[in-house]
């Protein structure tokens, strides 16, 4: 079941959902908006080898680019880059979230997401975001703009592990800015 707003901040005054810093003029009739955090991680234009190896750590391929208050970052068309959201996301034990993109922004050809979209139970962090540009045209990225919506839903029971929960490999816990993959550290763990 999908929490409407009420439930929703009933969770949010009951302490069970936590999203920091919270404006109350982003609760939404069933979700939240979420903004986009200043941080990016943007693929360098030169990298070596020429592919990605989803068993080797990724990250010297990106760089940190910060936007500008005051300017746009802009998204080149068929461009991906990792963003942040703003704002630090908690769930408890028995609530899950789905992060979608805002319909007006995917009606210009701005996506928030390839796969990433399910919050687990227990989760806390900033999400990460992947943000693709579909458009012919270069898309205009501003700090702080609503960037995507997060909706709840209530599990027919909690959780018994958790995200964080030892054993289960969240690779992801508690991130503060634009992460990039640890899939590799999967392939670690086979060895």
């Amino acid at each position: 079941m999908v929490l409407s707003d009420h439930t929703i901040k009933e969770e949010i005054a009951k302490g069970r959902i936590v999203i920091e810093p919270l404006n109350p003029g982003c609760i939404q009739p069933a979700s939240i908006d979420v903004r986009l955090d200043n941080r990016l991680l943007v693929f360098k234009s030169w990298r070596k080898p020429f592919y990605i190896d989803v068993r080797q750590n990724t990250d010297d391929l990106s760089e940190p680019v910060e936007i500008d208050k005051d300017e746009p970052f802009l998204l080149n068309a068929g461009e991906f880059v990792l963003a942040s959201t703003l704002e630090s996301v908690t769930l408890p034990d028995d609530i899950v979230g789905r992060l979608e993109g805002k319909s007006s922004l995917g009606r210009i050809g701005l996506l928030i997401h390839s796969t990433a979209g399910y919050v687990d139970p227990g989760w806390h962090g900033h999400l990460t975001l992947e943000l693709s540009n579909v458009a012919k045209w270069p898309v205009t990225l501003y700090y702080k703009m609503a960037i995507g919506q997060i909706s709840f839903l209530r599990l027919t029971s909690p959780a018994e592990r958790v995200y964080g929960s030892s054993g289960l490999g969240s690779k992801y816990q508690g991130q503060t800015e634009p992460t990039a993959t640890r899939y590799y550290k999967d392939f670690a763990k086979e060895r």
